[in-house]
């Protein structure tokens, strides 16, 4: 375990760029990308930047830390859902990648939002003339009953292609990667059992890819013409069944494991006793597991002949995502855009007046204040919080009873923090070197709650300090601030103590860095 903490900026812009079968054409015009917070979307931006596009971001709300995450792209604030928002967006755009993802819409109607989100790209698509859309769907049987998240899929492609603006579509089964959800799910269930009972849905066939190859694929089709308005299958070399997608992934972690055959299959209890042995939460497990049953293989391979690579076999793809998080280079995770409300959130500068409860608990440290904020950042993940870490357990695991995020979300990086980051069941809101952690909280709360640990320079030390701040909601929200109050004192006094105490001293090149390329493909 490294004894670094880099606070970090942004992926640094080359981080793909390596090996593609296309050239770049940036001559064309300026490219929009919505769902750049996301998995996909994350990993497209700094790959289309490095190949010298003009490239536009497109985000729900706008915030001071995605400037310094993309310095050399254009960031407008647009919602798919508010038609009125997109004509600005759309503006002077020659092509859109439309990346914008149903599972994270967190309601039931989400086909129904789905379906509005793309009616209302494809009319402002036409009023602003764009010359291509390209669009990254799901695979399936349209001949089989498919899944209301595979339908969907479907369903959006059908109303982009009404419109007049030409429409490439690529259509896409497991993405398997560092951060991706389908990822995390394999390896937390064979790591975290011993035995594995497997449903007769397991037996279905499907054709992973990896994530670096379906980047290929997205920046290819914007790089040959012949592309425009045709839809592909995209897969890798391997047809198989999602038992031997698990069965990989243990014998690549050297885990044994016993598959028992189960005579259940429902579908939503698997989905929620995933959600509670891994760190993805209910609704999206649900969306992914439902379409399990459909059998996702590609149909053609036309795709091959215009854009020619290779593509990886799922066990590489598998050893490139365990590489990448060995090496502490998981550049983006389904978690960046998850709760999907989490970019509309107040912040605890925005609030009006000064929340209703505060507790706060301090000690004074003669150790500098490097050494404290590296004790302060290793907080959360696989490190726990130091002591009382039964208690944030069973508080997460009642969270993700209730189909909340839970702290099996864990961090994305044992060495690396950034601004909206996760911690458990925390995304960090403010970020100060030496000065400063704040965390937002995610879990199901009757209120809106901040904890905060800072660091204050007092004559020969320093005054090391944590706050929680509350802002409830309802009357049921000031009762459970007094529920909960009692636990404060030995829960936070006993932090700060094991802070000061685990602190090291300054010389472990405590550092503010931007993160460094990294020449591993995925």
């Amino acid at each position: 375990m490294t004894d670094t903490i880099n606070i970090t900026k942004a992926p640094h812009p080359d981080l793909f760029c390596h090996d593609m079968p296309t050239l770049p054409c940036p001559e064309k015009g300026k490219v929009l990308i919505t769902g750049a917070t996301g998995y996909i979307g994350g990993r497209l931006v700094p790959e289309l930047v490095a190949r010298g596009y003009d490239v536009r971001v497109m985000v729900r709300k706008i915030s001071p830390e995605q400037n310094e995450k993309w310095p050399d792209v254009e960031i407008v604030e647009a919602d798919a859902l508010k038609k009125e928002t997109l004509d600005s967006a759309m503006e002077g755009i020659y092509t859109a990648y439309y990346l914008i993802h149903s599972m994270l819409l967190g309601h039931r109607k989400f086909e129904s939002a789905d379906i509005t989100a793309a009616k209302n790209f494809r009319e402002a698509s036409e009023r602003n003339k764009l010359q291509r859309i390209i669009y990254l769907g799901g695979l399936g049987d349209t001949r089989s009953s498919l899944s209301p998240h595979l339908r969907s899929r479907m369903g959006v492609a059908d109303e982009l292609l009404k419109g007049r603006v030409p429409v490439t579509t690529l259509r896409a089964a497991v993405i398997i990667g560092s951060g991706s959800a389908s990822y995390e799910i394999i390896k937390h269930l064979v790591r975290n059992l011993y035995v594995l009972i497997l449903p007769r849905w397991v037996k279905t066939r499907c054709q992973p890819i990896g994530i670096r190859d379906v980047i290929k694929y997205l920046v290819g089709v914007l790089e040959t013409d012949e592309t425009k308005g045709r839809s592909f299958d995209i897969g890798g070399p391997d047809i198989l069944t999602y038992e031997s997608l698990l069965k990989a992934s243990a014998r690549l972690n050297g885990k044994t494991k016993f598959f028992i055959p189960s005579p259940v299959s429902n579908i939503r209890l698997f989905s929620y006793m995933v959600s509670l042995m891994t760190p993805v939460p209910a609704p999206i497990s649900f969306c992914l597991m439902e379409g399990i049953v459909n059998e996702v293989v590609c149909k053609n391979q036309d795709i091959q002949k215009l854009i020619p690579f290779q593509p990886i076999p799922h066990t590489l793809a598998l050893k490139r995502a365990l590489e990448r998080e060995i090496l502490e280079n998981v550049s983006t995770r389904w978690s960046d855009a998850y709760p999907r409300t989490y970019t509309r959130a107040t912040k605890l500068i925005d609030l009006k007046l000064p929340p209703r409860f505060t507790s706060s608990y301090s000690l004074f440290s003669t150790k500098n204040e490097a050494s404290l904020f590296h004790s302060i950042c290793r907080i959360g993940g696989d490190q726990g919080w130091f002591n009382s870490n039964w208690m944030w357990k069973l508080r997460g695991l009642l969270d993700r009873m209730l189909l909340g995020v839970g702290t099996q979300r864990g961090r994305k990086s044992d060495a690396l923090l950034r601004i909206n980051d996760i911690i458990d069941f925390w995304r960090i809101e403010n970020l100060v070197q030496n000065q400063l952690l704040l965390l937002r909280a995610e879990m199901k709360l009757p209120g809106k709650a901040w904890l905060e640990f800072s660091i204050k320079k007092e004559f020969q030390g320093n005054i090391l300090s944590v706050t929680a701040y509350y802002e409830p909601e309802g009357r049921f929200g000031v009762l459970y601030w007094y529920i909960f109050l009692p636990f404060h004192h030995y829960i936070f006094n006993d932090i700060i103590v094991q802070i000061e105490k685990k602190s090291r001293i300054s010389e472990r090149n405590i550092t503010v860095l931007a993160a460094q390329p990294d020449d591993r493909e995925e």
